[in-house]
């Protein structure tokens, strides 16, 4: 199938034998499998002559202001949703805690199914409807389960969704409230998605599965293309990005690439790639320089809890095209980081949405990235979405008789007075 004439799409790459494809539904390269992810390919030229600054400041403050450099088609009716264009606070308290002379966090658990995933599932839907599908469906611990259920609602899509058993049941139930198709697989993620992928030949379902779909990092680095927008004037030296499959950092650094090609920021931050102690196959190819070895994920954090990344190659292909580095945090380490980021930084992050921050301060501690830098985290999902972690971060309340000298004798033992 032939992109319209109009559309700055050229066509797909494989990212491991850089074999080129025709534009089409196309998930991965006939020629090396399941590993042959895809990237999609522009004509920066063109797009660089049309997406000006004057051009943005006429558009609407959300992800397809950068409609160019998104493969969705110029026809294709938008869902209605507010998606992108997410906040970024300045943050001083949190950045002195950690030890780092500016810090600013993205929030992204502000799109509409509060969380990052928003992004990949919007262009998600549209191409289903493009393809001509009726239903889509993907694997996911969670957060792209409950944003493909909620944009799938948002623009008339059956939406059917395997997780694994270990779902946090407030991401379960979201995808219910949706009306989805809800799958729960008694096994780890892996066998939820190798289900998922077979479930889709079987029955001409979309694959909505961002590790194997070419078009969903599209939507991620939405995030990347908004961070080179939003800090034009004063980038940071880091941009900081939980890993799990390994496809949010992947897109983020290509959209960031993208806009200093098309001359919109002269230089690319460094990237940091944050995954779970438990949950590191990425980074320990990384620091080998080998190929993936597959593990058993164990942690907390269950939106990276992701022991098989299909998108692996990306990840580290984008860490280091921006002269970045990787790192590990353990869940105690994340905990911490609920914490700290919500009391001094006023942002209530999920577990693996503030594993970026718990990254940092070990980078920083580390020696990996100097006190005197400066970096932006991305957030990438609300807390109220793992509210059993989220307790267990929180410390209890304080649980007395209605009286008051029992409240004073409370106070004073937490020094509260």
């Amino acid at each position: 199938m032939n992109p319209p004439s109009h559309s700055f799409v050229t066509g797909l790459r494989c990212l491991v034998c850089n074999a080129q494809y025709r534009y089409g539904n196309q998930l991965t390269c006939p020629a090396c499998g399941i590993d042959g992810i895809l990237d999609v390919q522009y004509d920066y030229d063109a797009i660089t002559s049309i997406m000006t600054r004057d051009a943005l400041a006429r558009r609407k403050f959300d992800q397809w202001r950068y409609r160019e450099l998104i493969p969705i088609l110029p026809s294709a009716e938008l869902p209605h949703l507010q998606i992108g264009w997410t906040p970024i606070y300045d943050v001083p308290r949190l950045a002195s805690e950690i030890g780092i002379a500016q810090l600013s966090l993205k929030d992204d658990g502000r799109n509409p199914t509060s969380s990052f995933k928003d992004r990949a599932s919007a262009v998600g839907v549209l191409k289903a409807k493009e393809f001509g599908f009726h239903t889509i469906a993907c694997a996911s611990t969670g957060n792209a389960a409950s944003s493909l259920a909620g944009l799938s609602a948002a623009v008339g899509l059956r939406s059917v969704i395997f997780v694994p058993q270990r779902a946090p049941e407030p991401k379960v139930t979201q995808l219910l409230i949706f009306g989805a198709t809800v799958v729960r697989v008694r096994g780890t993620y892996e066998e939820a998605f190798d289900l998922c992928r077979v479930s889709c030949n079987t029955y001409g379902w979309y694959d909505r599965n961002s590790g194997t779909n070419p078009y969903l990092v599209e939507g991620k680095k939405s995030a990347g293309l908004e961070i080179a927008e939003q800090c034009a004037s004063d980038l940071p030296d880091w941009v900081v990005v939980p890993v799990g499959d390994g496809c949010t950092i992947g897109g983020i650094g290509k959209g960031l690439q993208e806009m200093k090609k098309i001359g919109f920021i002269k230089r690319v931050p460094r990237l940091l790639g944050v995954q779970a102690q438990g949950a590191r196959p990425i980074l320990d190819s990384f620091r080998s320089g080998g190929h993936l070895v597959p593990s058993v994920p164990d942690t907390l954090a269950d939106s990276i809890a992701v022991g098989t990344p299909r998108n692996w190659r990306r990840a580290i292909e984008q860490v280091k095209a921006s002269d970045g580095t990787m790192i590990s945090v353990s869940d105690e380490e994340i905990l911490e980081a609920m914490r700290v980021t919500a009391r001094l930084g006023g942002v209530f992050g999920e577990p693996a949405g503030v594993t970026g921050v718990a990254g940092l301060k070990r980078a920083v501690n580390e020696g990996m990235i100097k006190r005197n830098e400066s970096a932006l985290v991305i957030i990438t999902g609300n807390g109220l979405k793992d509210i059993d972690s989220a307790r267990r971060a929180a410390g209890n309340a304080i649980d007395i008789e209605p009286k008051s000298d029992l409240l004073e004798k409370s106070l004073r033992e937490l020094s509260i007075i």
